[in-house]
């Protein structure tokens, strides 16, 4: 039985749109819904009771629109609030953490993973538990970066200015001494990560700066993609694919016994809804990511932190 529901994502900001993207670019005739908290961002340098109390509200005006399962696109609310989340609404819920964190321990060739992320996220050590459910062995090192959600949420995505900050932002997993000479981390001088894990949906979107400063010794990993491999197989294995997907293989729709569902009469529909201003809102996400997020509606969420 075709589910012709929209799928929620939700993101404090613009990040999740990173997301979003692969998720369209996989799950084509799906509807979604996005909300970006702008109006509250960043999330990662507040406590946690606000991170669970503006993720509750977010997803309370997803799940009043009838969505059919939500993406926290935020990796701080995934690490914060996601358990929270998952008990309160009787809908599937995937985050952002665990799936990135399969996608590092893939990654990792010498089993020394980076991370970059918000103070929040760091602070829970998710990634790291992660991590280390996937792959005990690898060496995980969680760094905190709270200056480059900013930075992407004002539209600074290139230039000296980003360089510099990404630049610093980066020393303490790049082997660079603080200014008394010590190494941030205790790596021996031979010991470098290889892989570098962006663990806040924002980061993507400063890709090429980070990939130009780290080298193309270390891979550069998000969750993106993978967070919309393991949404295809969520919403397969709860039946609730929109008309017009095949549930079993491109060559056969009705691999593995299933039925293909019916055709969708009319094209995949997308929202975008933010708490902050509109107009900024639609041309960042215009500037970054085309004419394909310009449907853009603010709402105004609940008040306070109760």
């Amino acid at each position: 039985m075709a589910d012709p529901r929209p799928i929620g994502v939700f993101d404090s900001g613009v990040g999740g749109l990173t997301v979003l993207r692969e998720i369209l670019r996989r799950l084509p005739h799906e509807s979604t819904i996005y909300l970006g908290d702008n109006a509250r961002a960043p999330y990662g340098t507040r406590p946690d009771e606000e991170v669970r109390a503006f993720s509750r509200q977010s997803l309370d005006e997803l799940a009043s629109r009838d969505v059919k399962a939500i993406v926290v696109a935020c990796n701080t609310s995934t690490a914060v609030a996601l358990a929270d989340l998952r008990r309160r609404y009787d809908l599937p819920i995937l985050g952002v953490i665990r799936p990135g964190a399969a996608a590092a321990a893939l990654a990792t060739r010498t089993r020394r993973v980076g991370v970059i992320a918000t103070p929040a996220t760091v602070r829970t050590h998710a990634y790291f538990l992660a991590i280390k459910d996937e792959n005990p062995a690898v060496e995980v090192y969680e760094h905190a970066t709270p200056t480059l959600v900013p930075l992407v949420e004002s539209g600074e995505l290139a230039g000296a200015d980003v360089e510099r900050v990404v630049a610093e932002s980066l020393e303490p997993l790049l082997g660079q001494r603080d200014a008394n000479g010590e190494f941030i981390f205790p790596l021996p001088p031979s010991a470098r990560i290889d892989t570098l894990l962006l663990g806040c949906t924002h980061y993507p979107l400063l890709r090429p700066v980070i990939q130009a400063i780290v080298g193309d010794g270390v891979a550069v990993v998000d969750s993106a993609t993978a967070t919309a491999s393991s949404l295809v197989e969520l919403i397969s294995m709860n039946g609730l694919e929109a008309p017009g997907t095949s549930r079993g293989t491109a060559a056969d729709p009705g691999a593995a016994g299933h039925r293909a569902p019916e055709e969708r009469a009319s094209a995949a529909l997308h929202l975008q809804l933010t708490t902050g201003d509109v107009e900024p809102f639609r041309e960042l996400a215009g500037r970054l990511f085309g004419p394909a997020f310009l449907d853009v509606v603010g709402v105004e969420l609940g008040a306070g932190v109760g």
